[in-house]
């Protein structure tokens, strides 16, 4: 593999916001980096989550985010890899999220669907979220036809 990645330029009239296409063999590390640095160069307007872990304060960016959600009193960001506690409410965090990326599954829960691996609708009346990573999930009643929604809107299968 190369160091260097090849960038190609097309300027088309048709597009008002850029679009960027990565063609690759995998997707490995580089290519996530790649990710992160253009999702972190356009998207500054949607900032990093200061999060609590081991009584130190962290910045958890929005992309890593797996779901958040309440523990009791508390509300908790998962991450693939570490779980963190915010100072928050769940409905101030929902303010500052991306909202094309994340989604209020239930009152106690809001997911990012690009983590996302499939939506079981075989459950009776609810919705089952299965991420990436192998956490499971589930969508309330009240929130299935808003999910189903989304998912025919954005041309995903099984809505």
């Amino acid at each position: 593999m190369k160091d260097m990645v090849e960038i190609e330029v097309v300027l088309d009239e048709r597009y008002a916001d850029p679009l960027v296409t990565i063609r690759t063999k995998s997707n490995t590390q580089q290519v996530e980096n790649i990710i992160c640095a253009i999702e972190d160069a356009s998207h500054s307007d949607f900032p990093q989550i200061a999060a609590v872990k081991d009584d130190v304060v962290m910045f958890v960016s929005q992309r890593d985010i797996v779901r958040v959600h309440t523990e009791g009193r508390k509300v908790v960001i998962q991450t693939e890899k570490d779980i963190f506690t915010v100072k928050r409410t769940l409905a101030g965090l929902e303010d500052v999220l991306n909202p094309t990326r994340f989604l209020r599954i239930s009152q106690s829960e809001i997911i990012n669907l690009y983590k996302v691996r499939s939506f079981d609708f075989n459950l009776a009346g609810t919705i089952g979220v299965e991420f990436d990573c192998g956490i499971k999930s589930w969508a309330s009643r009240s929130r299935v036809k808003q999910i189903k929604a989304l998912l025919k809107q954005n041309r995903i299968k099984g809505g």
